[in-house]
């Protein structure tokens, strides 16, 4: 069985209405079990797990603590391009948003490189653009060779590709690819893409599968917060997240939590998250799943980070930039969206070292997984 035909077998409108018929002692039963199951992830989402969050927010911590002990993966993305065939309604990069373009040169990659070893990284997440012919297969197969003396763990944020494609990457060193489905509510979906690769609804729903015949280290999945109801789409998110697990045990996986940002002429969120609610859904993914990892970027406040780090989360990045040559070019190109946390490495660093925590910059070994 597919994760499509898993899929078909749920209707969204049932979907949120089971989530929101939630009631506290559904929510009760889920923290009493010592392992939870999708309905259980339901209630742990639902508005009645609202006044049990603190009761959450410790059991995250403990289990996070058991399983990964009390660290924080450093990652920091690289933004390589800013061209983009798609019109998205809330992209910065969106084809329609007449605004200046730019793929970085091999010279302008080791610019960035050497500012991002200075840091201290050894985990970069290399991210364009959806544009074939600009920022293709040839040209992440050039960056790879490139960059891999410098870094022991290359994730990529990019384009959907075929399996194949993928297959000729991994050899030259990435190792975990991040493909959000930005929302699983299909007629919502056509209306924030309507044109681009990017449109084919299917094709990107199923990335995940071909990563894992591919035999990629990490699938990182995640939905863009404000796009559709948070809940709903969550939980198709979770849904997902089970049967690829099953699936494609060897692999590991991540989910983040990008809610969405400003930009030059961007859409509002359709559905507001606030930060209460962002706590609920770190610590019930946590709760549901204890092996999972979660990230948190630099859309999210300084505050909001201080707080939350210590509740489930397992990868953190900072001194991020979300345009094309930002950490040294200065060639001011268009960004994807602003971030909030502005903070530098070194300051992320003595916050996580406070709070009782230590930062690393080496993603797990693959032999030790």
């Amino acid at each position: 069985m597919t994760f499509a035909d898993i899929f078909e077998q749920q209707n969204w409108d049932q979907v949120k209405q089971s989530i929101y018929a939630k009631t506290g002692a559904d929510v009760e039963r889920a923290l009493a079990k010592s392992s939870r199951d999708l309905e259980d992830f339901k209630a742990l989402i639902s508005p009645a797990a609202m006044p049990y969050l603190e009761q959450m927010a410790r059991l995250s911590q403990q289990l996070t603590q058991k399983r990964f002990g009390k660290t924080l993966q450093m990652y920091i993305p690289l933004y390589l391009s800013n061209e983009c065939q798609n019109i998205c309604t809330y992209c910065g990069f969106s084809l329609d948003n007449p605004m200046p373009r730019t793929t970085l040169t091999d010279e302008q990659i080791l610019e960035e490189v050497k500012v991002i070893k200075s840091y201290g990284y050894d985990h970069v997440l290399l991210v364009t653009g959806e544009a074939n012919k600009t920022v293709g297969v040839p040209y992440f197969k050039n960056v790879l060779q490139l960059i891999r003396p410098y870094f022991s763990h290359i994730s990529m944020e990019v384009q959907p590709l075929d399996q194949h494609e993928y297959e000729e990457l991994i050899p030259l060193g990435l190792n975990t690819v991040l493909v959000y489905q930005e929302t699983y509510h299909q007629e919502d979906y056509k209306k924030h893409h309507p044109k681009g690769k990017k449109s084919n609804f299917q094709y990107r729903f199923d990335t995940p599968d071909r990563l894992g015949k591919a035999d990629v280290y990490k699938i990182g999945l995640g939905v863009l917060i404000g796009l559709e109801d948070w809940r709903t789409d969550s939980f198709f998110t979770a849904l997902h997240l089970s049967y690829l697990e099953k699936k494609y045990w060897k692999t590991k996986y991540s989910i983040s939590f990008p809610r969405l940002r400003p930009f030059s002429g961007g859409l509002p969120p359709k559905v507001e998250m606030n930060d209460r609610e962002l706590v609920q859904l770190i610590c019930a993914y946590r709760i549901f799943n204890e092996e999972v990892e979660l990230s948190l970027s630099t859309r999210e406040s300084q505050s909001f980070r201080n707080n939350v780090i210590r509740l489930g989360i397992t990868s953190i990045s900072a001194g991020s930039k979300t345009d094309p040559g930002g950490y040294a070019s200065k060639v001011n190109a268009l960004e994807q969206f602003e971030i909030s946390d502005e903070r530098t490495p070194a300051e992320i660093i003595s916050m996580i070292r406070t709070q009782g925590y230590e930062a690393v910059w080496k993603d797990w070994d693959n032999v030790l997984s």
